[in-house]
This record gives structure tokens, C-alpha cells and sequence, in this order.
């Protein structure tokens, strides 16, 4: 470093860290919260819930061919406090990532997520099901991921987050174990899984 004589030692220097403005975490949460509006419009009008009976998981109409049930139930909510749980969570974590994935990635990630998600709770479970929760625990890990490969440039502050994030796992996963399998477990497993494995290979890594 080349510092001229009666020159001020070099202080810190700001970065300008990569940022997407979080448009499609917004877009899905609009989108499902429109879909819960016809979820209750159905119910009060036909006396049944008319989304839920065309797209959530089943693994007997999956097996009949209706493929779309791997992808449908991630927009699909069971009750007011199912969907505030969820979009509040969409939320809190969305929106970071997206400043950081971009929007096609973030995109990508919520959709591969919620499918891995509704695929391991096919092969596994054969409880019927409905939730974004399968997406969202996809994007609790890839928040995971992304701080730890990423570690060198957030020093202590990573090692804190990624701690968050590991409580934030496990204590879902021990109130979905502990619920008498009212809570699809297995979906939030395969939701786990999926972000995992999108973030670790196609995750953005930063570099000064």
C-alpha cells in the first residue's frame, strides 16, 4: 500500500453488496393470499373448498395422473392461522434472500422446494396435505447455506445466524414430530432438502 508522507492510515471501506428489489417474494405473496380468498369464497358459496379439492396433495390422484398436485398444495392453506404462519415466514426470510438470489433464483428455489417437498411426503406419508410451509423451510435452508459458504465475509455475525437458523429448524421439526401427524413432517423435510441442494450448487458465493 502506497501511503504518502502526512496522509491519513487507510480507515474502513464501505461495500455495496449485491441487491434485487424483493418483487417475487411479494408477487407470491399476493398470489397466495388471493388464492385463501377463493378458498373461503368457495367455502361460503358452495359449501366446500373448491381449490383444495382440485389441488391438494393426494397421493391416489397423483397416482391417477393429476401431477399437478405436487405443485398446487404450496398455495393452499388449511385455515387463517395456517396461511398468517406461512406468509409471515415467506416474509421474514423471502425478502433477504431475494435481495441477495435474485428474482429467478429466488423463484426457483421456492418452486423446487415446495415440490421436493410434496414429493417426499408422496413417497412417504399417505395423509393428504396443504401448505407453503414445504417452500418456506426450502428457503430457511438455503438461508442456512448460503451464510455458511459465504462465512468468510460475514466472520462471527455468520456463525450466529446459521445458529438462528438451526434453532429455527428443529424446533419445527420437534412441534411437526409432536403433532400427532397433523403437521406434514415429511413435506418440511423434503422442502429442507431441496433448498439444500439447489443452494449448495446454484447459491450465489461472494467474492470481495
Amino acid at each position: 500500500l502506497d501511503i504518502r508522507p502526512g496522509a491519513p492510515p487507510p480507515g474502513p471501506v464501505a461495500l455495496r453488496l449485491p441487491s434485487a428489489s424483493p418483487r417475487v417474494t411479494y408477487a407470491i405473496l399476493g398470489l397466495t393470499i388471493a388464492v385463501y380468498l377463493v378458498q373461503l369464497l368457495t367455502q361460503f358459496t358452495l359449501g366446500y373448498d373448491l381449490p383444495i379439492a382440485l389441488g391438494a396433495k393426494s397421493n391416489e390422484l397423483i397416482r391417477a395422473g393429476q401431477l399437478w398436485r405436487l405443485f398446487t398444495p404450496m398455495l393452499l392453506h388449511g385455515s387463517i392461522l395456517h396461511i398468517g404462519f406461512n406468509m409471515y415466514a415467506l416474509f421474514s426470510f423471502g425478502v433477504g434472500l431475494e435481495r441477495r438470489f435474485g428474482h429467478g433464483r429466488l423463484l426457483l428455489l421456492y418452486v423446487l422446494a415446495g415440490f421436493a417437498g410434496n414429493v417426499l411426503s408422496f413417497l412417504i406419508t399417505p395423509n393428504p396435505s396443504v401448505g407453503s410451509s414445504t417452500a418456506i423451510f426450502g428457503l430457511v435452508a438455503a438461508e442456512g447455506v448460503f451464510l455458511y459458504q459465504n462465512r468468510k465475509l460475514f466472520g462471527e455475525e455468520s456463525k450466529r445466524a446459521m445458529g438462528n437458523v438451526a434453532s429455527v429448524v428443529l424446533i419445527n421439526l420437534f412441534i411437526g414430530f409432536s403433532s400427532g401427524g397433523l403437521i406434514d413432517n415429511w413435506g418440511h423435510i423434503g422442502g429442507l432438502m431441496g433448498g439444500l441442494i439447489f443452494t449448495w450448487f446454484g447459491g450465489p458465493l461472494w467474492e470481495v
